[in-house]
């Protein structure tokens, strides 16, 4: 799971603002030496890359950069962002679609907690975003990925009700489940910091990086649980003096 691919650090040219958005955001070298390192790990292997958010970096230059190597992206929009500063508009979107990338829906608005707001505001969120899309590209949009990394069972059941039959959610996991008819898949998230050779070893299956990434999870999913509110005012702090 990747966010945006910035030049030299511009954090403000793609994507959702602050230090809790800026730490998934990579810069455009070190981008193409992750993208250099999971085709040296998997050759002519299958590889499922995932693009959060719906900022403008997926259009340029993430998609050019990954059809190089004869792939292509998953990228998941947040609809009420379209077209703003930063973000991909109507006519980038259709084209990426086109070009055989997949669209799907990151939520209408990108709620900070998805799994704590009401179920009518999980399928709300879920439908306006997939017809929006849908309307967008001209064909139903099934696909999605939960916005925070807040998921949890009603996510899923909302997305189904939705018409959604494939959701991502953040837990860095293998296993799949199915939620009402809807595969819900894990990911491994890459921050900004990680080497390529982590994004390498995710996409090969190596064990060492995806237990350490599941080991860290689920500290994170504690912390999330008990902390509340606390949590995410504490996490933005330690990232502005980061």
């Amino acid at each position: 799971m990747y966010h945006d691919v910035v030049e030299q650090g511009d954090f403000a040219a793609s994507g959702f603002p602050g230090a809790g958005a800026d730490v998934y955001k990579l810069d455009r070298q070190a981008f193409a030496q992750h993208l250099q390192a999971i085709r040296e790990a998997i050759g002519s292997g299958p590889v499922c890359l995932t693009f959060d958010d719906g900022g403008a970096s997926a259009y340029q230059p993430v998609a050019g950069m990954i059809e190089q190597y004869g792939w292509r992206g998953y990228f998941f929009v947040t609809t009420d962002w379209v077209g703003r500063p930063g973000f991909l508009n109507e006519s980038q979107i259709r084209d990426l679609d086109r070009r055989g990338h997949v669209i799907g829906s990151h939520s209408s608005s990108h709620p900070t907690r998805m799994a704590r707001i009401a179920r009518s505001e999980m399928l709300t969120e879920w439908t306006q975003s997939t017809r929006r899309l849908a309307e967008i590209v001209g064909h139903p949009v099934n696909v999605a990925s939960v916005p925070g990394g807040y998921y949890s069972r009603k996510v899923a059941e909302a997305a189904a009700a939705a018409g959604i039959r494939t959701l991502f959610t953040s837990e860095p996991t293998m296993r799949v489940q199915v939620v009402d008819g809807c595969e819900v898949l894990g990911r491994y998230v890459v921050q900004r910091h990680m080497a390529p050779h982590w994004s390498a070893g995710f996409a090969a299956g190596k064990t060492l990086p995806r237990l350490r990434q599941a080991i860290l999870w689920k500290a994170k999913q504690a912390a999330k649980a008990g902390g509340g509110e606390l949590y995410l005012r504490v996490r933005e702090t330690i990232l502005k003096k980061a």
